[in-house]
């Protein structure tokens, strides 16, 4: 039932982490993989992993804050496979500064991946979904669009961006057949998690693999429906009530 065969699909940040994941996740169920992030030997393990699992891997270096390499690495995609499916807004940095010692750099740099990557890639998306006929894009949020940690004030500006611009594009592709949507993963094993500096106990965490069955959940659904929004999160995560 969770068949993406003959699909294709962009997956950002997909050197580590829920990315790597996801990418893995998506060739098992038959997706061609577009991998995309900044680290060349990372991205290659991760495309020799998809391709163990039984997927088509393709490996693209793209820094998704610059506008000319997201143009590439779309029209990479469009050369291999000749459209392009699925796009998993996967890649994002955080900091954990108090405000009143965070330089304006640090703030644009967290911005200039987590937002306008995120717009840069599915802006290329939609220039390509459109003409196609429908599509679909996913977007990993954060629970820190909903509650957000102490010292967050980047990460979690831009994860409460991230929903609105899900909520815009949802309405945009809605008339082109492209569905948009976002998940909000809780506290999981990835290089986001080890830089916190926090000290997790075991059960704290989730897998990275837990996030990317949900993924695939959702861009398996029928074309005519969307999941639209998800959170997923440790039992143990103290998200919930006052604890």
């Amino acid at each position: 039932m969770l068949s993406l065969e003959g699909r294709t699909a962009i997956v950002t940040g997909a050197s580590s982490g829920i990315g790597r994941a996801i990418a893995i996740a998506l060739g098992e169920a038959g997706a061609a993989v577009v991998l995309a992030a900044r680290q060349r030997e990372a991205l290659e393990e991760t495309a020799r992993r998809v391709r163990e699992a039984g997927g088509e891997a393709l490996a693209c270096v793209a820094d998704i804050s610059r506008e000319d390499e997201v143009a590439h690495l779309f029209a990479a995609a469009m050369e291999a496979r000749g459209r392009v499916d699925i796009l998993v807004n996967n890649a994002g940095v955080t900091t954990s500064q108090p405000i009143e010692t965070m330089s304006l750099d640090t703030w644009r740099q967290v911005l200039d991946v987590n937002l306008t990557g995120t717009f840069l890639c599915s802006r290329e998306a939609f220039r390509i979904m459109k003409p196609q006929g429908g599509g679909r894009i996913i977007n990993i949020g954060s629970v820190a669009a909903k509650v957000p940690r102490p010292d967050s004030v980047p990460y979690t500006t831009t994860k409460h961006g991230l929903a609105g611009m899900t909520h815009a594009l949802a309405l945009d592709g809605r008339a082109h057949g492209i569905a948009v949507s976002i998940l909000h993963p809780g506290v999981t094993e990835s290089a986001l998690a080890a830089k916190s500096g926090r000290k997790f106990q075991p059960g704290e965490l989730m897998k990275a693999e837990d996030v990317a069955r949900v993924v695939v959940l959702m861009a398996t659904l029928p074309p005519e429906v969307n999941l639209y929004e998800g959170t997923v999160f440790p039992l143990s995560m103290p998200l919930l009530g006052r604890g």
